[in-house]
């Protein structure tokens, strides 16, 4: 999407009569095609059949929010019970954070050096003075090193994202056989060119912070390291084989969650295009997704990524069959869509509160009064919801919190929205009128966290993961093959699941390319959230070096 220009009649009237005068300068010839950019653009979207007038309306207006205070254009956006609970937080603020104080003092900027887990650790003694040393100031105190923090000084330095070492081995002939002995490298280098961490930095790239195989490859070039495309595919491929076994243990353990989250997103295959262009047998489905879902169990989150012409609800019923029989049912969290939904399997489904919202955020220009009693209504709501997180409610203790201060909530909007309908004050076939009915219609669905423990609000959880594939489709734009694909949801994945537990992806992916054969063995052990202790199981069986 381009950046609509923001121009009043008096900014067009004044750049045609700097035309008129001579010579446009380079600002002005920008603001041209920015304009004209702008006009290009919404006619396209006036010719899409698709395109509705309303969207027209927030692509004008550049909301980045829908939040209540920016639908509305709130001046006031806190309530007075929030300025006096702001103004009482302020007075007991220490003074140096108070309005008007000195400024902070300085130190390692935004982060300390505690937050540079990564970094490498060098102790530096000092130059001239030791422990026990007389001090060179009173020389007669000795100096000791007891309960004193190091001094800490980060340096930050820049290279390229892989780097490269060249061991030149010595070679030595014999004059009278002719025999060749070579150096033998340092222990630990190995044979291989592309190491573990190749591999694990080249995923992270690609399919963790969606930078395109091209644009590496430009980078690396640049930097006197060359890498190209192709050799970059064949070290994800190659690691994706060695490591697939843990994409099927998160599969198997994400079917025995509590709380599935599902949907997807549109996705480019282009091997899957052209069978569907030449082939009768895929003519009527043509459609290519990438699904996400989010597994819920006993606090632990797992992604699952899965690209292909399947549905989120039947790629979900795939999962699905992992599931052990003798688990009760689980509860689903998807929107309305009925693609959605796994066809004959008994599921507790929940639907996403912030689909209904959003139907009123897009009706609110015209029903500006109805909407805002919703959000706000929805917006209590939140706050419990949020309440609850922060005192770490358990499920039950959520249910029971939800059902005292949000079920009236939820029963007095219900029944405004009966009491529309009754006294005609909206007609049916409005816009109003019809997220109304969207929401009545599943009202069940919508309230199950008032209802059953462990119910969520939203399916936001889920929406964040399919940033992941949305990222990769913005810059790398498609998929190649359907292996291509399936690489890409292994490593999207297990890079994705490691942020939600918390663990390192990058020490993650090498560790699984470095310990296949103990992976392959004993999948279970090898998950984010355990890992590290069957690196110690191992390392201790080993034995020290």
């Amino acid at each position: 999407m381009i950046a609509v220009a923001e121009l009043k009649m008096t900014d067009i009237e004044q750049l045609l009569e700097r035309a008129r005068r001579g010579p446009l300068t380079e600002e002005d010839c920008k603001l041209i095609r920015s304009v004209a950019e702008t006009l290009f653009y919404l006619s396209e979207l006036a010719e899409d059949k698709q395109t509705t007038i309303a969207e027209l309306r927030r692509i004008l207006a550049r909301s980045t929010s829908e939040k209540t205070r920016n639908v509305f254009g709130d001046t006031q956006t806190d309530t007075p019970a929030q300025e006096n609970a702001a103004s009482a937080n302020a007075d007991k603020q220490p003074p140096q954070m108070q309005a008007g104080s000195e400024k902070k003092p300085t130190g390692h900027g935004r982060n300390g050096t505690s937050a540079y887990k990564g970094a490498k650790k060098i102790r530096i003694v000092h130059e001239s003075l030791r422990h026990g040393s007389r001090c060179p100031e009173c020389s007669k105190g000795k100096l000791y090193a007891r309960h004193m923090e190091p001094a800490t000084l980060v340096r930050v330095v820049g290279g390229a994202p892989l780097q490269a070492t060249v061991y030149e081995l010595e070679k030595l002939r014999c004059n009278l056989c002719g025999e060749v002995f070579t150096a033998q490298p340092p222990e630990g280098v190995g044979s291989e060119k592309y190491d573990a961490t190749s591999a694990s930095m080249v995923a992270l790239l690609k399919y963790g912070s969606g930078l395109p195989f091209h644009r590496l490859a430009r980078l690396q070039r640049s930097m006197g390291i060359p890498l190209p495309v192709s050799t970059q595919w064949d070290i994800v491929r190659n690691a994706a084989e060695r490591i697939e076994p843990a994409y099927q243990e998160l599969i198997r353990q994400a079917a025995q969650g509590e709380v599935l989250y599902n949907d997807d997103t549109s996705m480019k295959v282009l091997s899957l295009m052209q069978e569907s262009a030449f082939d009768e047998e895929y003519s009527d489905r043509t459609g290519i997704f990438t699904s996400g879902i989010i597994s819920t169990r006993e606090g632990r989150r797992i992604a699952l990524f899965f690209t292909g012409r399947q549905h989120a609800g039947e790629n979900l019923a795939d999962v699905l069959a992992e599931r052990a029989k003798t688990i009760p049912a689980p509860i689903q969290m998807c929107d309305a869509l009925a693609r959605n939904l796994p066809k004959q399997l008994e599921l507790i489904v929940a639907n996403c509160i912030v689909h209904a919202r959003r139907r009123f955020v897009e009706v609110a220009p015209n029903f500006p009064e109805e909407c805002r009693h919703v959000l706000e209504v929805l917006g209590r709501v939140y706050a419990n919801d949020a309440m609850a997180h922060e005192q770490k409610m358990s499920a039950e203790e959520r249910l029971h919190f939800h059902q005292t201060h949000s079920g009236p909530l939820m029963d007095e909007l219900k029944q405004w929205f009966a009491e529309q309908f009754a006294q005609r004050r909206v007609e049916p076939n409005s816009g109003l009128g019809a997220a109304i009915a969207y929401m009545t219609n599943r009202w069940d669905r919508f309230t199950l966290f008032l209802r059953k423990a462990g119910a969520p609000l939203d399916n936001n959880l889920c929406e964040r993961a399919l940033k992941k594939a949305i990222l990769h489709r913005k810059n790398s734009l498609f998929y190649k093959t359907e292996n291509g694909a399936h690489v890409g949801d292994i490593f999207m994945s297990l890079i994705y699941t490691c942020q939600l537990c918390a663990a390192d992806p990058f020490d993650y992916l090498t560790q699984l390319h470095r310990h296949s054969a103990e992976l392959s063995r004993n999948r279970q052990d090898w998950m984010p959230w355990n890992y590290r202790d069957s690196l110690q199981h191992s390392s201790s069986r080993d034995g020290p070096d």
